[in-house]
Parts: structure tokens; C-alpha cells; sequence
């Protein structure tokens, strides 16, 4: 999800011939390769999206989801862990054409490893690997080659909530907050989000648009629509 939303590709058929989408290397990086080897083509058609018109957020279990009113689009997340290679990690982003691929793509999915047999006796991480994710001991990092980026696990944290965030249907006009935040709440603030009619509108972007590049060509007052 979050390559074809940093790809901006927003009409697209997606067919699997397995149980689930393959892993990869647990980023969006090999996905987002793909879909620039495959190619896109430009569409006849005003692209659509949806503009934040107030705050809305959620709250559970010490963790929290916002969205918030902005002329672009950007975000910010900030994680907190009780490792000593975590600890406390925060970004901001403001998109152009260029972030997704520069500070978010290459980002992988993490564990730590005193939970790894706790998730596999669950059934979870049966796949997992230094292949596919980070692994975390006490105080140093499994994988050969170490962090792609020196704050990497929040870069996947803000880089799972931006591909949660395609699943609104078109591209949002508004900043997204996350303070340790998953996929659940990220899910549930997109249901608060289009539970209130007056939370939100549709708003068609000019040619030029991409990401936080918008350039609006008319907005429709048409929420729910």
C-alpha cells in the first residue's frame, strides 16, 4: 500500500497468487522498483482527494492518531521503547516527489529478539528473518550491514501508517500525527475521519499535483460523496 501511495498510483488491479503479499525485505523498496519497472501512464481525468476540514483523532492503549486541517500533506510519528537501541524516536515529513523514495521506501519492519519466540509460539513472525526484518537484541542490531537509516524504526512506523492511510480511497490534504500508533489506529482514524460529514470533503488537485505538491484546480463541497 504505502509503495503504490509514495508511486502515486491511485487506480490499479492488484491479483495474488498466494495466501498473502510476499514480505520481500520488509520495506517498500522492492515494490516501489517494480512498479517504477513497469511503469505508469497518465490518466485523462482530475485526480481526487480528500481535504481534513477538522481535527480528528484516537486514542488507545497510551497511543494515539491525528489528523489535522493543512494546505499539503505531511506527517509525523513518534515511537517510544524500552530497548537502549530504540528508545525515543521522532520525525517529521513534508512530501514532495522525491521523500517516499529517499526517506521512507527503504525502511524495514522490526523485532526484537527476546519476542521473537513469543510471536512464533502465537503462530506470528513465522516467516521472519534477517532477510526480511530488523532484529533488535539488548543493545545491537542482528542484521550484517546494521540501519539503513540511523532512526529507521520510526521511519517504518510513519512508513506502515502512510500506506494505511491509501486505504482512504485518494490522496489526503492534511497532516497526520501518530505517538506510537499501529495499523488498528491508524484504521480507526480513518472510520472516525469519514464517520463526520463535516470532517472532510473531496477536492480535485491540478496536473502538477504529487503528494505535498498540491496545486488545487476547484474544490467540491461534497462530502460523502
Amino acid at each position: 500500500m504505502a509503495a503504490l501511495a509514495g508511486a502515486a498510483i491511485d487506480n490499479v488491479v492488484v491479483e495474488l497468487d498466494g495466501p498473502e503479499v510476499p514480505v520481500m525485505d520488509g520495506s517498500a523498496a522492492p515494490f516501489l522498483f517494480l512498479i517504477e519497472c513497469a511503469g505508469s501512464v497518465e490518466q485523462d481525468a482530475a485526480r481526487r482527494a480528500i481535504k481534513v476540514l477538522k481535527p480528528v483523532s484516537v486514542t488507545a492503549d497510551g497511543a494515539s492518531a491525528m489528523l489535522v486541517p493543512d494546505h499539503g500533506f505531511s506527517m509525523s510519528f513518534e515511537i517510544d521503547f524500552d530497548n537502549p537501541l530504540i528508545r525515543r524516536q521522532a520525525i517529521s515529513l513534508v512530501f514532495d516527489a522525491d521523500t517516499f523514495k529517499t526517506e521512507l521506501s527503504r525502511a524495514r519492519t522490526f523485532g526484537l529478539l527476546d519476542e521473537v519466540d513469543q510471536l512464533r509460539a502465537a503462530g506470528f513472525a513465522r516467516g521472519g528473518s534477517l532477510d526480511n526484518a530488523i532484529v533488535v537484541g539488548h543493545d545491537h542490531v542482528l542484521n550484517i550491514g546494521g540501519l539503513r537509516y540511523g532512526d529507521e524504526f520510526v521511519r517504518h512506523k510513519l512508513l506502515d501508517a502512510f500506506g494505511d492511510l491509501y486505504l482512504a480511497g485518494a490522496p489526503l490534504v492534511g497532516t497526520f500525527h501518530g505517538v506510537r500508533s499501529g495499523h488498528r489506529h491508524t484504521k480507526r482514524l480513518l472510520a472516525a475521519l469519514f464517520s463526520d460529514s463535516e470532517a472532510w470533503c473531496y477536492t480535485t488537485l491540478g496536473p502538477t499535483a504529487h503528494l505535498g505538491g498540491f496545486a488545487y484546480r476547484e474544490e467540491l463541497q461534497l462530502a460523502g460523496n
